[in-house]
């Protein structure tokens, strides 16, 4: 770099003579300056035309005159540091330094002048628009014939440029050396040696780095040639790097040598002039990788045979299916299995060969392992090419644009699971019927004595209303106790709402400590910052029933004396329970917690069927969390246990969060008929007891009556005599058409009649709701029978008006 600064300042100084020369032929440039005025121009002064003229930055200062101010600055320096010569004239230069001038370069400067003596320094100034720039200052004293200091002469010299030039080169040797040093690649430059013939014979080692004896084993290369550093090295290596170093082309390869036993990845380019046939080789031992290719490429080879082997031995179909539906490929199991050619598999879509029953199942299936995710368990039913068809469950792995399914044959599992679901149907229902029995033969006992005490002549009036009273009670025992059959069946006609679940928890709160006695404390627990957006689409009433089951299970649980926490909390899944996946989604959990005696193991898959209870005779009748079970499955949740046995059981309720909806008022109790009235109503009733019964209350309440066993009969009478009866009240389970396309009809005909329906159960109501229609539960009472007739009558009047 120092030959070059100096080439640069020759060439400066070259150019500054030429310039001078031009300028000199055209005029002097001089400017005579006025009487006591100090000039940037020229004095007369020898010293200041010389100063004027030379195209070096030059500056005269006056260390006669206070702080030895400049009294002259040359047109070179003006330009340098961008003031003109009315700024510069009279200041002391050192306002051209700055903050990240160096101190001890001014202090030079500053001895020097104390001294008297000639100084040479680099020192950093800034230009007039604030950007530095290195300076190279020379100051000379300058004295009179008589030996007084006259002035202070300093000569400048921008070496900017020279210094960021030597920086940038120093900057990029240090990164390169850093470089050379530190990388784990090994690395060297070497110089080919070629015969007459233009054949290289060997090279030499002009540089390696430190990783270069890691990565080949050899040492002190430096200076060597190959030939006495790696005797009988492969004649290759010499040839691909003569071709190198002769035409320049870089090469990339991987080779190994025998001699050294090891196995390289080069890169290799040619470096310096042509004729110094050099060669920088950068380079990486790979033994050990390619030691492990080949054992990776041996193993997958024999991978690949062990699933052809399987692939061809397996009963299980396999496919490769594009995520376009079409297979790709199949293997000889489907002829095996089914009796298909994998030729007439392949190509064919994902669901030709499933039954058309299952395709919805199929889509959904071929849509999710498209996505990107995989499958488990898709159980559907595959045809033969006989015609039959067999159960076949899925399960498939998705790869980038395809993806892999393997399908077993589960035909005769499923047989056996049925049979086995046969079974326990039988069990259950043998079950069920023994605690039917047994329930409703101690409340048939009841009405039974109370009727045949009734029937006592000369029976005084307060027992009379006794035994009454005593039917009345056993009868809606009787109600409730076939209300929890159908729930926990999922056969109960539920009328669902949307509410919010966390009122109805914090009302069924409050009635908790009733249920529950005073030495049982109660723990609510609630989301916190007051009402949220916590609402749920089911049935208020049966909700609330489920609540009171589960406080009341967990009080007995308790022996009446613990802690019970009841909990709400949003939940985005319910987990894994009783053999079913979890499910994800938005849903709404309450928690009914206790400190109580904990449930046994092999109890808890059995804590939810009908009658099945641990409690002593007497105490309860089984059902209460089999309705917590049938509410929660019929209203699209789930019902989740956890247990341990000394400590506790927590019962949490899942159910579907929904939006809330605008809240409909209270229906008003309806007005009461005039006093005989007379209206007409149409009575359906199949069953000829209920039947007779329904017609002789209609009679007593005032209304005239018209019966019909079923729906043909009805339709009749309608159509014999039109606008007869104001109100039809028909039972839904009756032979042929139902109650609900009954309603339906006489909709579609007369839709000013409007329809009351009534059922105890019914499949119909269960799977499809009222479709609007009103609805009176057996058993019913008189008095609701007339409040839910009047309430018909008086909005169809209301329409019609």
């Amino acid at each position: 770099m120092d030959p070059e600064i100096d080439r640069l300042r020759r060439r400066e100084r070259e150019l500054e003579a030429r310039i001078a020369r031009l300028e000199s032929e055209r005029q002097d440039g001089l400017r005579r300056p006025g009487h006591g005025q100090f000039t940037s121009a020229a004095s007369t002064d020898l010293l200041f035309t010389a100063a004027e003229k030379t195209r070096m930055p030059q500056i005269i200062t006056d260390p006669n005159l206070p702080d030895n101010p400049i009294v002259f600055a040359n047109r070179a320096f003006q330009k340098l540091c961008g003031y003109d010569a009315a700024e510069l004239i009279g200041r002391n230069c050192r306002f051209l330094q700055g903050v990240d001038t160096d101190p001890a370069d001014v202090a030079k400067v500053r001895d020097a002048i104390a001294a008297r003596r000639d100084v040479v320094v680099e020192i950093l100034n800034y230009h007039r628009d604030g950007t530095p720039f290195r300076n190279e200052l020379y100051v000379s004293p300058v004295f009179d014939a008589d030996g007084n200091l006259r002035y202070f002469f300093a000569s400048q010299l921008d070496v900017t440029r020279f210094r960021t030039a030597e920086g940038v080169l120093a900057e990029s040797e240090a990164r390169y050396r850093a470089l050379f040093d530190a990388v784990d690649s090994g690395f060297c430059v070497i110089e080919m040696r070629f015969d007459e013939a233009g054949r290289a014979v060997d090279y030499r080692f002009i540089e390696v780095n430190p990783a270069f004896a890691t990565q080949t084993g050899l040492q002190d290369a430096v200076g060597r040639w190959a030939s006495d550093v790696v005797p009988r090295l492969e004649r290759s290596w010499f040839d691909t790097y003569g071709e190198v170093a002769r035409t320049g082309r870089t090469v990339r390869f991987e080779s190994g040598s025998v001699t050294m036993g090891r196995w390289f990845d080069v890169h290799a380019l040619r470096v310096g002039e042509p004729e110094q046939a050099r060669v920088a080789v950068l380079f990486n031992d790979i033994t050990d990788r390619r030691r492990l290719e080949s054992h990776l490429e041996a193993t997958a080879q024999e991978r690949a045979d062990e699933r052809d082997m399987v692939w061809r031995a397996s009963r299980d179909l396999f496919v490769v299916c594009g995520v376009d539906g079409f297979f790709r490929k199949a293997n000889v199991a489907w002829t095996h299995l089914l009796g298909w050619e994998a030729g007439e598999v392949v190509g064919a879509r994902f669901d030709a060969f499933v039954h058309p029953d299952d395709r919805p199942e199929a889509g959904w299936a071929f849509e999710r392992v498209s996505g990107g995710h995989p499958l488990q368990d898709v159980d559907v039913r595959v045809r033969a090419r006989d015609g039959g068809y067999r159960w076949v469950s899925w399960n498939a792995i998705p790869r980038g644009d395809h993806f892999y399914a393997a399908g077993r044959d589960i035909t005769e599992r499923r047989a056996l699971e049925e049979q086995l679901r046969q079974s326990q149907k039988l069990e259950a229902v043998g079950q069920l019927t023994g605690g039917v029995a047994h329930d409703f033969n101690n409340l048939l006992t009841v009405i039974k004595s109370s009727t045949d005490l009734l029937k006592r002549p000369d029976l005084a009036e307060e027992r009379r209303q006794r035994y009454v009273g005593a039917i009345s009670d056993t009868v809606d025992r009787a109600a409730k106790l076939t209300g929890q059959l159908l729930a926990f069946a999922r056969r109960q006609t539920l009328r669902p709402e949307t509410f919010a679940i966390d009122r109805a928890v914090a009302s069924v709160a409050d009635m908790v400590g009733t249920l529950t006695g005073s030495r049982v404390q109660v723990e609510l627990d609630l989301p916190a910052g007051g009402p949220q957006d916590l609402h749920v689409n089911a049935d208020p009433s049966q909700f609330d029933t489920a609540l009171v089951n589960l406080v009341v299970n967990a009080r007995d649980a308790m022996d009446g004396e613990g802690r019970l926490r009841i909990g709400l909390r949003t939940a985005g899944r319910i987990p894994a329970v009783r053999a079913h996946p979890p499910q994800r989604g938005d849903f709404i959990a309450v928690s009914i917690t206790d400190t109580g005696s904990g449930i046994a193991p092999e109890n808890l898959e059995r804590i939810f069927e009908p009658f099945f209870t641990t409690k002593g005779v007497g105490q309860g009748t089984g059902l209460g969390l089999s309705q917590v079970f049938g509410f929660a499955k019929q209203s699209g949740g789930e019902i989740v246990v956890e247990s341990t046995l000394g400590r506790g059981t927590t019962f949490t309720l899942y159910l579907p969060r929904v939006a809330a909806t605008a809240t409909a008022l209270p229906d008003a109790e309806p007005e009461p008929l005039a006093e005989g009235h007379g209206t007409c109503v149409l009575v359906v009733e199949e069953n000829l007891e209920v039947g007779a019964f329904a017609q002789q209350a209609l009679k007593e309440l005032g209304f005239l009556t018209v019966w019909a066993t079923d729906a043909g009969k009805a339709l009749a009478e309608i159509e014999r005599i039109p606008y007869r009866f104001e109100v039809v009240f028909s039972d839904v389970m009756m032979p042929g058409m139902n109650g609900v396309e009954l309603a339906g009809e006489i909709r579609r005909r007369r839709p000013d009649i409007p329809v009351v329906l009534t059922s105890g159960y019914s499949d119909v109501l269960a799977a499809e709701g009222t479709h609007g229609f009103d609805l009176l539960r057996k058993p019913y009472s008189v008095a609701d029978l007339s409040r839910i007739l009047r309430r018909a009558i008086q909005d169809a009047r209301a329409e019609r008006d």
